[in-house]
Parts: structure tokens; sequence; C-alpha cells
């Protein structure tokens, strides 16, 4: 497996990793997958990667700013994909600590995630990436008509001061 930068003829696989994990129900508000204009406008450029293992994409991750405000410009929210076929591999946690350090070589100085209480495999990679559990957000959205929580959690870095 290598861990690389991700690049725009990648969405089509990427794409369809995002929508395999739309459909469990349990790793997003979002419905559908955007189209790529959509999803490269709003993710940082400097920070997306995937997994690919021959000549297949695996895995991808991403940061996209939380804010608009210059304050928030080293905070940012992580995405983790893996191709349900890949899962428990230790996919998910390679991805998400290339995209730590990635994230720091930018100034990132916080990441964030929600993460469904229910998906256990991505509360647990985040923990042993780093991250700390704030607290659970009751009812921050609705799915299919019923509200979900999130729990947030948040990894600041030791190296930006």
């Amino acid at each position: 497996m290598e861990i690389r930068k991700l690049l725009d003829t990648d969405w089509p696989q990427v794409q369809v990793i995002y929508e395999k994990g739309i459909k469990t129900g349990n790793a997003t508000f979002q419905t559908s997958a955007p189209s790529w204009e959509e999803w490269n406008e709003s993710h940082l450029a400097s920070c997306r990667i995937v997994a690919q293992s021959n000549d297949q994409i695996i895995g991808w991750a991403a940061l996209t700013p939380i804010s608009s405000r210059c304050v928030y410009a080293g905070v940012a929210e992580v995405s983790v994909y893996v191709d349900p076929e890949h899962s428990g591999k230790g996919i998910g946690l390679a991805l998400l600590n290339e995209l730590v350090h990635l994230s720091e070589a930018e100034g990132i100085w916080t990441l964030q995630a929600g993460i469904f209480p229910e998906n256990i495999a991505s509360l647990r990679i985040h923990e042993k990436a780093g991250f700390r559990i704030l607290g659970v957000r009751e009812k921050i959205g609705k799915q299919n008509g019923l509200w979900r929580d999130t729990v947030l959690l948040e990894r600041r870095s030791a190296l930006i001061k």
C-alpha cells in the first residue's frame, strides 16, 4: 500500500468509496457524494491523500476548513474513508496519521472530527491518532427524519505553538 497525494483523476474511485460510506448510514450526514468541483472547492488542496494498492484506491482522507474567518485558519475538520472491502487492515489509521503530519506541515494546530457514536472503528482510530473526545453533540442533525448525535473529537498539535 502506498499513501500519496489525491489527484483530480482519482475522483471517480474516491467518489465510489465516499458513496459506500454514505450507504452505511454511519459515516456522514451527506446523502450523496458531491461533484468533483464542489468537493475540490470545499477541501484544503494541501491536505488530501489516498491509500492505493496496485492501481486501486482503497481509502482517502482530506481536511475541510471549519470557518472562512482568519482566526480559524489553523483549524480543520477531518474526513477519512476506507473501502469496506479493505477495512480492519490499518488503512484508516495510516491515512489519519499521514493527514496529521501534513496538517502540521501546513501550520494547522487543531483537527476536529464529528463521528456518529455507532462508528466505533472511526472513534478508535481517531483516539489512536491522538484525538480526544470533547463531548457528544446531541441531536446535532437529522438523517432520514431521525435526530442523530455526533461525538466531537479534537487533536491539538504539539508542534504548532
